[in-house]
Order: structure tokens, then C-alpha cells, then sequence
């Protein structure tokens, strides 16, 4: 499901192993990926078969009450979720990682955040060879500061850069409990990661992630100046206008499953 590159014009510099992107709507982008985006944030709360059944035992309407317990009712859940979702859709799209999990099926309440690593891509180098894996820190602002800024480049930088062990066997645990054994193998391999601690900072990548109404502001370019060159260091900013207005409607359309 390519989402950004039909709602956004994209603009990416690049120096050695600093990547800096910034997208901004496209006339008419929204209306072209409402529906696939509505679609996407559902399977991040619930598995699309668990959904169907619901749908095929209860009807819509309480299949979509069912849904909606699992989706976040404040502002600020909303916002924090909704960063996260992007987040993973862009590192799929646009890094060519797997996000595996979708953690926000496992919160423990639906309008808390959940402790850990946002976001964990995993995969393998281009000889399938030696797992790699990229830190992501989301954050969703209707106004985006530096405070902000600041504040998730702390968390990407603790544990040595590492993704917090936690968040990793988490990962790990679910891909293990998986009937495909692509994931099991790439479980595997983290849950060893959890132990042996053997990769490289060149092979964990850091994602410093934000979508805000005000665009992008100056801290994140100096942010990126600032970080060091032994891995691949990606600042993202998706500037959406109506900040709060938008991710309101897209979560009430997400809510809605429709009569048909």
C-alpha cells in the first residue's frame, strides 16, 4: 500500500549517512489515500481476519464498536498513535525494512502510550546475510518545537543507541509465536540480539520521526547536523496543515467499517 508517494511530494537530501526528508501534501493527495490510510490505521490496532469475523458474527455496526475499544478516544492519544502509524508506513515504503509487529495491538489501554522504542525496523543486509535493524522515535505536534526535538533525540540515543532490550524482545517474542517461519527466523535472530548484543552501531539505524501543522522547524535540521556519521541517520517531517482537524476525521473514518 504506497501511500506517500501518491499523497505527498517529497523533498530528500542526502549527505553521506544523513537523510533528511520532508513531505508536504499534494493537491488532492488526501482525498487520493483517505480511504487506504483509514484501512491501514485499523490493521494497526487489529488483524483484518479478526475484523472480517467480527463483521460476519455481529454485523457492522458492533463489529465497528468492537474497533473502536481498541482505538484511542483523547486528542493526544490519537496524536501519538497516529505518528507512530506513519512512521511505519514510511519506514516500509520508503527504507525497504519490515516494521513486523504493530505494537499498538498489545496496549494496555487504549488512550495510554506504550513504554519502549517507538518503532523497530528489521531486516537483513543485501546478502540476506547480517540482521540490521533501525530506532525510531515518533512524535505528533500540532505545533513542532524544539523541546520536542530535543527530547526524542535523547531517547534514540540511550542505551548506547541500542533498541532498548525490552522493545526488542517484544518484537522477538511475537515474530517467535508466528506460524510463518520467515518470521520465526527473523524472531530468532533478534531474541539472539537480545543476549549477544553482537551488532554494530553501522548496522542500527536511527529514525527521528515527526509529523506537525507548522512543517518543518530548524531544530531538525541542526538536530541531524549534530549526530554522528556511523550509521544511517534519518530525519522525517510530514507537514499537515490542519494537524488536529485531519487526524480527527481520519480516525472517525477508520472507526466507521461501513454497511457493506
Amino acid at each position: 500500500m504506497a501511500l506517500y508517494k501518491r499523497w505527498c511530494d517529497a523533498t530528500k537530501t542526502r549527505e553521506k549517512r544523513k537523510y533528511y526528508w520532508t513531505y508536504v501534501e499534494k493537491d488532492g493527495g488526501r482525498d487520493k489515500i483517505f480511504d487506504d490510510l483509514a484501512q491501514a490505521i485499523r490493521l494497526h490496532y487489529d488483524r483484518m481476519e479478526r475484523i472480517a469475523e467480527d463483521v460476519e458474527r455481529l454485523g457492522y455496526k458492533v463489529a465497528a464498536e468492537i474497533l473502536s475499544e481498541a482505538m484511542p478516544q483523547t486528542k493526544k492519544g490519537r496524536s501519538g498513535d497516529f505518528g507512530e502509524i506513519l512512521a511505519t508506513e514510511l519506514v516500509e515504503e520508503e527504507v525497504g525494512l519490515r516494521v513486523p509487529v504493530r505494537r499498538l495491538r498489545y496496549k494496555d489501554g487504549r488512550n495510554m502510550a506504550m513504554r519502549g522504542d517507538d518503532f523497530i525496523g528489521a531486516g537483513y543486509d543485501d546478502k540476506g546475510e547480517k540482521l540490521w535493524l533501525l530506532k525510531g522515535e515518533a512524535k505528533s505536534n500540532k505545533v513542532l518545537g524544539k523541546a520536542t526535538v530535543t527530547s526524542a533525540r535523547k531517547v534514540l540515543d540511550r542505551d548506547s543507541g541500542r533498541c532498548t532490550p525490552d522493545s526488542l524482545l517484544f518484537v522477538a517474542n511475537r515474530l517467535l509465536e508466528s506460524n510463518n517461519p520467515d518470521d520465526n527466523a527473523l524472531g530468532r535472530s533478534l531474541r539472539d540480539e537480545v543476549g549477544l548484543k553482537s551488532l554494530h552501531a553501522d548496522r542500527i539505524d536511527h529514525m527521528l520521526f515527526t509529523v506537525s501543522g507548522n512543517g518543518p522547524h530548524a531544530s531538525l535540521k541542526q538536530d541531524l547536523e549534530a549526530t554522528s556519521t556511523n550509521r544511517d541517520q534519518y530525519v522525517v517531517n510530514i507537514h499537515i496543515e490542519d494537524h488536529q482537524d485531519f487526524i480527527a476525521a481520519i480516525y472517525q473514518e477508520a472507526e466507521d467499517l461501513g454497511d457493506d
